[in-house]
């Protein structure tokens, strides 16, 4: 042992004091999301907002009716909110006003624009105790023979899932809500960004996933209607479907086990939900469902990829672990959905391009 410390290297005094700033920042940093969290909860955005997407911290006190006296409180909140990029600065005026940005136009009420959903309830849910709690408890759950998520394992409910709903139902609707987000936010982007892609399918079956819901496919089929649509859907939904005239086949029933035959099998922000195992399943009953390549068959992919020499690297790492934390699944880098992809019985695949934090394959038989 002593001879391995031997071969460490000794910082420079000025690295050693530059490391001990680093792990303070990393050991506080969960402050910024639960400023973030302050800020949301007190509807900060809002406020700004119709205040014409500026305002001080003193309009703000005015605005919100909050006692005089944590005016200064509130200006360092506002600080380092604008530091993490959730508001711009405007400094041009005696007191500095705190500006809409785009982090914090997801996170303003009754925005009706096509693009907008509010990201609200994604801060709420990552940042409450449920999730604190069962990212505290890693260490513990690392000791452990066991592969259930450690939010699982903690809670004795799985996220998303109807024993969440029995045990907390407020949470598991505001978890359901930040899915909706997650999921559903740039529908209309997508179908701008891929006009070309939707004009070359003529069927396509449209698997829901996690979560249950079938926007993007209504979405897809009143954009360009002469693609026939089957949703495979879970039993609430089939039960539920809304009538409102899009020509959509609803079949009940589970991907693990069969998928709808058609050109093109879709699978947008599936796979990050499941282990590598599952994945292969899914994608071996996806391999059955559509024809050859040569006629067109298809897969396409939505999803998280990791990319280690990107911008997003930081976004991509945390989001997996929060898989890990929080469900059986990950997020994967793209020697990772190659394997899982030769596994299911694929020959080859290509990435559209990226979306966001997102990426877009194809997938071929």
């Amino acid at each position: 042992m002593a001879s391995q410390a031997s071969n460490v290297v000794r910082p420079s005094d000025a690295e050693l004091l530059q490391a001990q700033a680093d792990l303070w920042r990393v050991s506080l940093s969960y402050l910024t999301p639960m400023s973030l969290r302050c800020a949301v909860e007190l509807g900060i955005p809002t406020v700004i907002l119709r205040h014409g997407g500026a305002a001080s911290p003193a309009d703000l006190i005015t605005a919100l009716s909050l006692p005089s006296a944590k005016l200064p409180f509130l200006r360092r909140l506002l600080r380092l909110l604008a530091v993490a990029g959730v508001f711009a600065v405007d400094k041009t005026t005696a007191e500095e006003r705190y500006c809409i940005n785009p982090v914090s136009y997801l996170l303003v009420d009754g925005i009706p624009h096509e693009v907008h959903i509010n990201h609200t309830s994604l801060v709420l849910a990552c940042t409450s105790t449920r999730y604190l709690e069962a990212a505290i408890g890693l260490a513990e759950w690392f000791k452990k023979d066991v592969v259930t998520p450690p939010f699982e394992e903690l809670h004795g409910a799985a996220l998303f899932h109807e024993s969440l709903e029995s045990l907390d139902p407020d949470y598991h609707n505001t978890v359901n809500e930040a899915l909706d987000a997650h999921d559903n936010f740039g529908i209309e982007i997508a179908l701008r960004e891929f006009r070309d892609l939707f004009e070359g399918i003529q069927s396509m079956t449209y698997c829901c996933g996690t979560s249950g819901d079938d926007k993007f496919a209504r979405a897809i089929v009143k954009a360009f209607p002469h693609i026939k649509c089957t949703v495979l859907a879970p039993p609430k939904m089939t039960a539920t479907k809304p009538a409102d005239g899009v020509m959509i086949n609803y079949v009940e029933g589970d991907m693990f086990n069969f998928i709808p035959p058609a050109q093109t099998v879709m699978l947008k922000l599936v796979l990050h939900h499941w282990t590598d195992e599952d994945c292969v399943k899914i994608l071996a009953q996806c391999r059955k469902a559509i024809p050859s390549q040569e006629d067109g068959g298809k897969v396409i992919v939505g999803d998280i990829v990791i990319d280690y020499s990107g911008p997003m690297l930081e976004t991509h790492l945390l989001m997996d672990i929060g898989m890990m934390t929080m469900t059986k699944g990950r997020q994967r880098d793209e020697n990772e959905f190659r394997e899982i992809f030769m596994k299911a019985g694929f020959s080859d695949y290509k990435i559209l391009k990226k979306f966001g934090a997102r990426v877009a394959f194809e997938v071929y038989p």
